[in-house]
C-alpha cells in the first residue's frame, strides 16, 4: 500500500530553529577537496558526539558540554534567548582546556587519512563473542567502555577508546574506501563496514577485531548500512538502485527492495524497527515496511515528481542523507537544493525546513532534540527538532512493533483499522 503525500491542506513548513555551529579554521590551501565532513555520529548513551572535520581529523566532544554553549539544554529546553552560538574550533591542533577530574574529555584524533565513516559502539558483558572456542583475548572490553570506529580512505578501519583518545585496533582487509560503519545495537560489538570495494565486512571486536564474514552481492559501491534495533537485520544500500536486507544471525541475504531509480546513499531503521527509510539521488526518501518489502510512504523533494529517466540522472535534488528521530515520528533529510527538511510521518509533509549549503550528512542526538548536519567545508550545524507530544496511540504502536513483525500483527485477531494502524498502513 503506497501512501502519496497529499498536496494540502498542510500548512507551509516553518523554519527550524538554528541553535549553533562548530566551524573549522580555514587556511589558503584548504580550498580544495579533503575538507568535507562526510559523517557525524552521536554516542548511544548521549555522552559524546563525533564528526570528521576534514584533513584526517575527527573531533570528539562531550555532548552536554556542547549543549551548554547552545540555546537548548540537555532535555531540549531553551536556555539562551539571544542569538545562536558560533563556536570556532581554533584549538584543532590538539590544544584544549583541561577538564575537572571526572568530566568527559574533548579529543582531537588524527586518523592518518581522510575519514569517511564513524560509529560509536559500547559493550554489554553478557553478549559473548561468536568465537566461543577462544578463552584468551587481547582486549577485554568492559561495560563502561565506549569505542569509536573510523573508516578511512585507504580501506583501513581504526578503533579508538573514546574516553582516552587512544588507538586500540587497526583493521585491514578492505581494498577501497570504507564509506560507512555501524555497530550492532545489542552491545555485542559486532561491527559492519561498507566499502567502495563492493563488499560489506562483519567484524567481531570481542574477538580482537577478527573478521567474521564478507557479505557479497552488491555490484557497485556500497554507501551505507544500518542495523535494525534488535540487531537481527542489516540494511545495506549502494550504487545501482541497490537496497539489500541481510539476516545477521545467519549472515545471509534475505532480499532486495525494488523502488529507487538512482543510487541509494543512506538508510536507517525507525526506533521500533517497523520502518526503514532510504535516501536516493532519485530525489526521494522511501519509507518501507521491510518485513513485507512494500513501500509505505514516499517523501519527494521535487514537485511534480520527476520521471524515472530524469530521476536516474543528475539533478539538483539529490538526497544525501536521511535520519530517523528517536521519537519515531520525524525524519530528517539533506538535499543538494541547500535545504534540510524535517518530515512528520503523520502529516506526510515537511514540518520544518532550514538552509544549509553543501550538506552531506545528518544525525539526530540520542534524545532526539537536536539534529546535526555536516557540510563540505568541514563545519557542523545544529537545529532543534520540531517538538510535539506524541499520542498514546503512537507510543503503544512503537511498544508493540518493537517485539513483533508485520506478519505477526496481521495474524492477530483484531479489528482491521487497528491492524492497519499497527502496520503503519495508516500513518
Amino acid at each position: 500500500m503506497l501512501i502519496q503525500p497529499r498536496l494540502g491542506p498542510f500548512p507551509p513548513p516553518h523554519t527550524a530553529k538554528f541553535i549553533g555551529e562548530l566551524l573549522v579554521p580555514v587556511a589558503p590551501f584548504d580550498q580544495k577537496s579533503g575538507r568535507e565532513a562526510w559523517t557525524v555520529a552521536f554516542a548511544p548513551n548521549g555522552s559524546y558526539f563525533a564528526w570528521s572535520q576534514g584533513h584526517r581529523i575527527v573531533r570528539l566532544i562531550p555532548w552536554t558540554k556542547c549543549l551548554k554553549n547552545f540555546s537548548v539544554g540537555p532535555g531540549g529546553e531553551g536556555t539562551n534567548a539571544s542569538s545562536p552560538r558560533h563556536l570556532s574550533r581554533q584549538n584543532s591542533d590538539g590544544g584544549q582546556v583541561i577538564p575537572a577530574a571526572g568530566e568527559p574529555r574533548e579529543h582531537t584524533i588524527d586518523c592518518g587519512d581522510i575519514v569517511w565513516g564513524l560509529a560509536f559502539g559500547s559493550s554489554v558483558p553478557e553478549k559473548q563473542s561468536r568465537c566461543v572456542n577462544i578463552e584468551w583475548h587481547r582486549f577485554k572490553f568492559g561495560q563502561d567502555q565506549l569505542l569509536l570506529a573510523t573508516g578511512l580512505n585507504n580501506g583501513r578501519i581504526k578503533i579508538w577508546d573514546v574516553y582516552t583518545g587512544k588507538l586500540l585496533l587497526n583493521l585491514m582487509d578492505h581494498t577501497d574506501v570504507v564509506r560507512d560503519l555501524t555497530f550492532a545495537p545489542d552491545g555485542s560489538l559486532m561491527l559492519v563496514s561498507a566499502s567502495r570495494d563492493k563488499t560489506l565486512r562483519v567484524w567481531d571486536l570481542k574477538d580482537d577485531g577478527n573478521m567474521v564474514k564478507v557479505l557479497r552481492g552488491h555490484q557497485n559501491w556500497v554507501y551505507c548500512s544500518a542495523f535494525s534495533p534488535d540487531s537481527s537485520i542489516l540494511c545495506s544500500v549502494g550504487a545501482g538502485k541497490a537496497v539489500f536486507l541481510w539476516n545477521m544471525d545467519k549472515l545471509t541475504l534475505i532480499q532486495k527492495l525494488e523502488g529507487h531509480h538512482n543510487d541509494v546513499v543512506s538508510c536507517e531503521f525507525s526506533p521500533d524497527g517497523a520502518l526503514l527509510a532510504t535516501a536516493s539521488y532519485d530525489t526521494r526518501v522511501i519509507v518501507w515496511d521491510h518485513h513485507k518489502a512494500t513501500i509505505l510512504l514516499e517523501l519527494g523533494h521535487l514537485f511534480p515528481p520527476p520521471s524515472p529517466i530524469f530521476a536516474g540522472g543528475a539533478n539538483d535534488r539529490w538526497v544525501r542523507s536521511v535520519s530517523f528521530c528517536p521519537d519515531g515520528r520525524h525524519i530528517a533529510s539533506i538535499t543538494d537544493d541547500r535545504l534540510v527538511r524535517f518530515w512528520s510521518i503523520e502529516e506526510r509533509a515537511p514540518q520544518a525546513i532550514a538552509s544549509v549549503s553543501n550538506g552531506l550528512c545528518c544525525a539526530f542526538s540520542a534524545e532526539g532534540s537536536v539534529l546535526a548536519a555536516g557540510t563540505r567545508d568541514g563545519s557542523l550545524h545544529f537545529w532543534e527538532c520540531p517538538r510535539s507530544v506524541a499520542s498514546l496511540q503512537h507510543m503503544c504502536r512503537m511498544a508493540v512493533r518493537r517485539v513483533i513483525t508485520t506478519q505477526q500483527v496481521e495474524a492477530l485477531a483484531i479489528p482491521t483499522p487497528l491492524r492497519d494502524y499497527l502496520t503503519y498502513k495508516v500513518i
